[in-house]
């Protein structure tokens, strides 16, 4: 074998009962070195890693959600009762979730981070709602502590606030990270299963996410749909 990248041993005279020295080369001084590099910085991503999977953990439980009660629970859904709120909504010309929520996001994200008529920062509440009418329609919910008439006025003129009444709809949640496929196989699996217990609805659902893209692990998607003549 080739000695070069082994450590060399040398024998000294038996007669001064002294024991083999080793002699590293200059290959495993760098060899050792550079192990302990790949060892420090897989330390300090695992770490990096860990402080944001708890720091967007921490912030889901701080966020303001849209209220509800459940009023039944099926096996794989639910119908809810959620309560009056205040939306601020804006419509983009796209009819996928891949093509609209970023560009939906920004627009609404534009209002809440001051672009507004008193350069207020508004807190951020989940879910983020979405739903494809003409378009798609991009809908953040405001805090309770606001009105109509004490929320700032957008800057924007594509962005609309409104207030949405109690409303009965069908939920239906599901995990990890939600795109155009997985949202639209969801939406039959809820219109199948409304249709076996003979739930009736408008037919127009929508998508509430509520996690932000810092959050890897426990996700939560829903999709709902308004119900029809609940007693």
């Amino acid at each position: 074998m080739n000695g070069a990248n082994h450590p060399t041993i040398h024998h000294q005279n038996m007669k001064n009962n002294k024991k083999p020295v080793l002699h590293f080369t200059h290959f495993d001084i760098s060899h050792i070195k550079n192990m302990k590099t790949t060892i420090i910085l897989t330390v300090i991503f695992l770490t990096t890693m860990t402080g944001i999977r708890l720091w967007a953990s921490e912030s889901s439980r701080s966020i303001e959600e849209y209220p509800y009660t459940v009023l039944q629970s099926y096996p794989g859904f639910e119908v809810r009762l959620y309560e009056q709120a205040i939306f601020a909504r804006t419509h983009i010309d796209a009819e996928t979730y891949r093509s609209g929520s970023g560009n939906g996001f920004r627009t609404l994200a534009s209002y809440i981070f001051g672009g507004n008529d008193r350069n207020e920062g508004i807190a951020m509440t989940a879910p983020v709602a979405m739903r494809w009418d003409d378009g798609m329609v991009m809908e953040f919910m405001m805090p309770s502590k606001y009105s109509l008439e004490t929320l700032p006025a957008p800057n924007r003129g594509d962005i609309e606030l409104y207030e949405k009444p109690a409303v009965i709809m069908a939920g239906l949640t599901f995990g990890g990270w939600a795109n155009d496929r997985r949202i639209a196989q969801k939406i039959r699996e809820l219109s199948d299963l409304l249709e076996e217990h003979g739930i009736r609805h408008n037919g127009q659902f929508q998508f509430f996410g509520y996690d932000s893209p810092y959050k890897m692990v426990n996700r939560r998607n829903d999709i709902v749909v308004q119900v029809e003549g609940w007693e």
